[in-house]
């Protein structure tokens, strides 16, 4: 039991060189592929930056670079996805670039774009 407790250690204490590392070894000699999500946990016990780069973003804000041709659409639609007033939301509209929702999930973030296009705007994740 001591001995899988230091292999556990010795796992969480690796490197992400030596992470990808043992991910050839596992890959070449035994024929297993680790899950890429299994490699950035396990470089994630390392605690240095190169760890911290290796993540991915979870958090975007979704900006109106400009209303499109279809404004008053844009205008409806903003505020309805903010929940703010027709005044407000016109003001952010009318302001583009702007940011429309900000620290948001990806899935929310892009299907806030998607609706955002087809109303004829344009617009970007940050």
């Amino acid at each position: 039991m001591a001995d899988l407790k230091d292999f556990a250690e010795q796992l969480v204490n690796l490197t992400v060189k030596e992470v990808n590392e043992l991910a050839d070894i596992l890959k070449e000699e035994y024929g297993i592929e680790p899950a890429a999500a299994a490699v950035a946990v396990a470089a994630g016990g390392a605690g240095g930056g190169e760890a911290e780069a290796a993540e991915e973003k979870s958090e975007f804000d979704v900006i109106l670079t400009a209303a499109g041709g279809s404004k008053l659409a844009v205008v409806k639609l903003v505020k309805e996805l903010t929940g703010l007033g027709l005044k407000d939301a016109k003001d952010i509209v009318d302001s583009a670039p702007k940011a429309v929702k900000e620290g948001i999930a990806k899935d929310e973030a892009e299907g806030i774009k998607k609706s955002l296009e087809e109303a004829g705007a344009e617009v970007e994740l940050k």
